[in-house]
């Protein structure tokens, strides 16, 4: 059992940058794949990005591709999205969640575990 708590999220404005940190319970965490997930009120949840187990592979939506940076700290047990260049369109609920799994990291369904969710505001 994994649980995912999130923090860092606010109210920008536009081109600015916010710092997402998810902090996982659980002494397995090094062993998870994890991911950023948002959610836009009246919208489905989208993939933001993921990352391996040791942080050795990335992957992005194409959407925040050079903008998002997600890491990760196994000795913290966190996970952390950078976020820079802030658009108003990244406005939503950002979960954070865990697998293990190696494969599918850009589909909802492959996770096990999520957080609560973090507002992100960006105002334009």
């Amino acid at each position: 059992q994994v649980q995912l708590v999130e923090s860092g999220g606010g109210l920008v404005q536009a081109g600015g940058s916010l710092r997402l940190s998810c902090a996982a319970s659980g002494r397995t965490f090094s062993s998870y794949s994890m991911g950023w997930f948002r959610q836009a009120p009246g919208k489905e949840r989208k993939f933001v990005a993921a990352i391996n187990w040791s942080g050795g592979r990335t992957y992005y939506a194409d959407s925040v591709k050079g903008r998002f940076t997600i890491s990760r700290d196994n000795a913290k047990t966190t996970v952390y999205l950078q976020m820079n260049s802030l658009k108003p369109e990244d406005t939503a609920v950002y979960y954070c969640a865990g697998t293990r799994s190696a494969y599918g990291l850009g589909t909802s369904s492959t996770f096990d575990y999520w957080g609560q969710g973090t507002q992100v505001t960006v105002s334009s």
